[in-house]
């Protein structure tokens, strides 16, 4: 089928058209702008779509790159983390007006207000801009507790006074919203705890904003806690060496878990050559990316076990409560992705503490190998996630 007999033969506030996908202007992709407008959706058409290899004039041109290449590198605009809450956005090639093109169809978010590098951009037409204060309120009011993931939804009991404002203010503001966007609108606190997920445009804080800014988010969310055991042996019945509970919200348990991880770690020299290199007995990265993982898959909404870091002399056992979602199932955990939780999943990559969605396995994998340990042991059934990781030897 020709796209333009469906999608038409003008630019709209659901229909742009890029000549390239290159990088323009001093905030970055033009292409990522639009992808963020589109699944903002300020037009209510349930989203849009962006046909690369089509000039400002409606035309198809003659150099549009249509490789496969190409497609993962648009592809990548999804993963990459620079658009929070990740949009819902395939890419294919078409035709458009009887030539080939490529077409990103952006599905309109189900969590607005959608940035791109930390600025919201809308369509209100057929050119995309930064949105006013006024489309952001617009978008916020847009969301429907009803239609939300667990992680947006109103705590009923929950009030203002839960949240630390001087923890959202000083850490999590400055790292989800781009600075030049948080000093040119003045924007009242209420306006971004709400643009951010962490409260409803009432007021109602979010299990997000308890387990983001949350000043004690068990409160709230029982099972929001990591519970980390040292035992001085490789079975249960041997002596415990060390046990806490961590329930801080997510900017101080972060705080807490590094030292804690790496005060646990014991260091050995290996000969290189004629060099001895200092190795671990985990790799850092490895327990990190398995630590941040666990706690943006669990399940908070029905399980109130705590995320459980079990540390033997042989093995570290990592568990956590909530098994396969959505496209996920036990057989390709490894290669596909998917979020019960998207907008904490969002809140962990805007603070830093998840460098690209979709990648924690393969990393994991990797930091272990380069380590000298042995491959990472799964094990994943409907109600829990379980990953073993083996002392190098």
């Amino acid at each position: 089928m020709d796209l333009a007999e469906t999608l038409g033969t003008q630019e709209s506030a659901w229909l742009e058209f890029k000549r390239t996908p290159k990088r323009e202007g001093k905030r970055g992709d033009a292409i990522g702008n639009a992808v963020c407008a589109m699944a903002n959706d300020l037009c209510g058409r349930g989203g849009g779509d962006i046909l690369v290899g089509v000039d400002d004039q409606g035309m198809p041109v003659d150099d549009v790159d249509l490789s496969d290449r190409a497609l993962l590198q648009l592809t990548e605009i999804r993963d990459s983390g620079l658009i929070l809450d990740r949009p819902s956005l395939t890419v294919e090639r078409a035709v458009y007006r009887g030539r080939p093109v490529v077409r990103l169809h952006v599905t309109a978010s189900a969590t607005p207000p959608v940035r791109f590098d930390g600025v919201i951009w809308v369509r209100p037409g057929p050119t995309t801009r930064k949105a006013s204060r006024e489309d952001e309120r617009v978008l916020t009011e847009r969301r429907r507790a009803k239609d939300l993931p667990f992680d947006t939804r109103p705590l009923e009991l929950a009030r203002l006074d839960d949240l630390d404002l001087d923890v959202f203010r000083q850490s999590y503001l400055p790292s989800m919203v781009a600075p030049d966007v948080i000093e040119e609108n003045g924007r009242p606190v209420e306006l971004q705890l709400s643009s951010l997920h962490l409260t409803t445009p009432a007021g109602t804080p979010t299990t997000l904003g308890v387990l983001a800014v949350g000043l004690d988010p068990t409160s709230q969310v029982p099972g929001a806690y990591v519970q980390f055991v040292r035992y001085q042996g490789t079975d249960l019945d041997a002596p415990i060496a060390d046990e806490q509970e961590l329930r801080q919200n997510l900017v101080g348990l972060s705080a807490r878990l590094e030292p804690l991880l790496r005060s646990n770690l014991r260091t050995r020299l290996v000969e290189d050559g004629f060099r001895e290199t200092p190795r671990p007995d985990y790799p850092l990265e490895a327990l990190r990316e398995l630590c941040m993982n666990a706690l943006m898959h669990r399940n908070y909404e029905t399980s109130y076990a705590p995320t459980r870091i079990v540390w033997f002399d042989d093995r570290i056992e990592i568990t956590n409560p909530g098994g396969p979602f959505g496209q996920v199932r036990d057989d390709n955990f490894d290669r596909v992705t998917d979020y019960r939780n998207p907008s904490l999943a969002a809140a962990l990559k805007g603070l830093g503490y998840v460098n690209r969605f979709g990648r924690g396995i393969g990393r994991v994998r990797r930091a272990l190998e380069d380590n000298g340990n042995p491959p990472a042991e799964f094990q994943v059934d409907d109600s829990s996630w379980v990953v073993v990781i083996r002392r190098a030897a």
